[in-house]
């Protein structure tokens, strides 16, 4: 009877290790997901690992569930954190994926849970199982393990915080003025994600100008006001502040803020420029306003609450994307699982003012408008886009768009129909949004999608374009076919009726073997150029391919040694004045 209920057992996955993206042994190898509803692409962005360390959780044995030695729990925490936690969520409360506490898993029971982790669910759960991800030993264990309280890791807070706190150089012996002759506004920062470092490359050389370490897997890279100081946040929660007018730019200061984090930003408000900077965490789930040039952490806000939809406490509530406003002296603060975008006035931090907006859950990625007023958030698993007032500070509008929006930044660009937009790709869909931005002027196409373009597939994780440019880029990732993984789809912004135009960008490179797929577009400051990561990993080659914006040839290939898993790439200028 139980097994009538599990969909095709003998589909066989290439599931991931220890990463939310296939290794390059299992990519020629990948097949379909198996769960219908459920695209291969989405399962891999899932299920990312967190780089909580297992043994700083405090376990707790339940008197009712089934035996556990503890050998065999601190083996399943391991496992838990690496494949299941990134989807179910440290504290098992549920985040993209379904709660799995007691109340839940006791019921159930063993053989159940043995067979929903052996074989899978149509809504996406993977079949650890019959894939050969897990051994039919750990399936019992896990299976075992989830019946038991979820163990909990340690809280990071003010005094741990400033344990972790280093100031490298003190402001007063930085230097007053730019000690190199790199043209900084047209640098480039690239994250090198397995081997913890960032590299800066110069947009005209084409050449590697640093090296610099960092935390574990970068996520960001932003900029300050000024152009001077880079801020750079890993998945462990760890901040580098980087100096770019030292004569070697390198860090000045760091500090781990949690145990893992995804955000990072710096005051952009007239007044404020370069004051303060906030990152937010996803351990524990807050965010923390520092000081802009130091990294000195002065205030900790604790992001736990209720849902906008079902009004239920949630104890891991996620901080996503932050976004500096340019209206007021404030942050702009995605907080995922419960839906909310909460906006913190750093006015005055002792009598912190934050107005808290009901939007949808999920909250993950997003940017503004051209006119830098609306904040364009996706929140991806309710498939919708929340519409932001920065000046008002409200909700102007959910949008519904197409499966797991995930913008980045998005795409802000004037369609020869509609007017101004702001479109997103998804990573659930082949589709292209368009959302329409103009309340003035273009009234009856503002907040809503007023064209749908058909992409190369799911499996999108970042869209570009620039003011200068005429095309529009979007990436298709984590897509399963490798010949869209390792292409780049771009749309004629005069004539996007014609449909895209696929680029080989992994062929161009001429790399040896990997899984080459190529991510987040990237423009320099002219607006003329836009810069590929052809990410392989970490014992492979990988590179930088530079296509011409105008011609949409290939331009020039950078490649090194050091460019070990490139992925997000950051132009100085573009990043500190929202381009894109």
């Amino acid at each position: 009877m139980l097994r009538l209920k599990i969909i095709n057992k003998s589909v066989l996955v290439s599931l991931l290790a220890t990463s939310c993206l296939i290794t390059s042994s299992a990519w020629a190898a990948e097949k379909s997901s198996g769960h219908p509803g459920t695209p291969e692409s989405e399962m891999r962005y899932k299920g990312a690992p967190v780089p909580i360390d297992p043994e700083q959780a405090k376990e707790t044995l339940s008197p009712k569930a089934p035996s556990v030695t503890p050998e065999e729990f601190a083996h399943a925490k391991t496992i838990f954190f690496e494949r299941c936690a990134g989807c179910h969520g440290v504290l098992r409360k549920g985040a993209t994926g379904k709660p799995l506490t007691p109340d839940i898993t006791l019921p159930k029971g063993t053989a159940y849970l043995k067979a929903f982790i052996g074989y899978g669910s149509p809504g996406g759960m993977p079949n650890f199982g019959t894939s050969g991800t897990l051994s039919e030993k750990d399936v019992d264990l896990m299976a075992r393990y989830l019946q038991h309280e979820p163990p909990m890791p340690p809280e990071f807070g003010m005094k741990e915080m400033m344990a972790s706190w280093k100031v490298i150089v003190p402001p007063k012996k930085r230097p007053k003025k730019q000690m190199n002759n790199y043209d900084l506004k047209n640098l480039f920062s690239v994250t090198l994600r397995d081997a913890g470092k960032i590299a800066l490359i110069e947009g005209d050389s084409k050449k590697i100008v640093e090296v610099i370490d960092t935390g574990y897997a970068v996520h960001i890279s932003r900029m300050s006001e000024s152009g001077r100081y880079l801020f750079v946040i890993g998945r462990d929660a760890k901040i580098n502040l980087i100096d770019l007018w030292m004569k070697h730019p390198t860090n000045v200061a760091s500090i781990k803020v949690g145990m893992e984090a995804r955000s990072v930003e710096t005051s952009k408000y007239k007044g404020y420029e370069d004051k303060y900077a906030i990152a937010g965490t996803y351990w524990p789930p807050q965010f923390v306003i520092m000081d802009g040039d130091t990294l000195k952490p002065k205030k900790i806000v604790s992001t736990r609450g209720m849902t906008v939809d079902t009004q239920e406490y949630h104890p891991e509530p996620r901080v996503a994307a932050i976004v500096a406003s340019h209206q007021h002296p404030e942050f702009i603060i995605n907080v995922k699982e419960t839906g909310k975008v909460l906006i913190a006035n750093y006015k005055n931090l002792d009598n912190l003012k934050i107005t808290s907006i009901d939007a949808a859950r999920f909250l993950h990625d997003g940017g503004w408008d051209s006119t830098r007023r609306y904040f364009m958030s996706a929140a991806n698993k309710s498939d919708k886009i929340a519409v932001v007032d920065s000046k008002e500070n409200k909700l102007v509008k959910l949008v519904n768009v197409g499966k797991i929006p995930h913008p980045g930044r998005g795409a802000n660009f004037v369609d020869p129909k509609y007017g101004p937009v702001w479109a997103t790709s998804h990573l659930g869909d082949d589709t292209v949004s368009l959302i329409g931005t103009d309340p003035k002027k273009h009234k009856k196409n503002a907040w809503k999608v007023v064209r749908t373009l058909k992409g190369a597939g799911s499996g999108s994780l970042f869209i570009k374009t620039h003011p200068k440019s005429k095309n529009l880029w979007v990436d298709v990732t984590l897509n399963t076919d490798a010949a869209n993984s390792q292409s780049i789809a771009v749309f004629d912004l005069k004539n996007l009726e014609k449909g895209f135009e696929k680029l080989p960008i992994a062929e161009w490179a001429n790399l040896g073997e990997g899984p080459k797929r190529v991510v987040q577009p990237e423009y320099n400051k002219k607006g003329d150029e836009v810069w590929f990561s052809v990410w392989s990993g970490a014992k492979e080659e990988s590179a930088i391919v530079v296509v011409d914006d105008k011609t949409r040839k290939l331009k020039t290939v950078i490649k090194d040694k050091r460019l070990v898993t490139p992925t997000g790439k950051f132009n100085v200028y573009n990043t500190m004045h929202d381009v894109y």
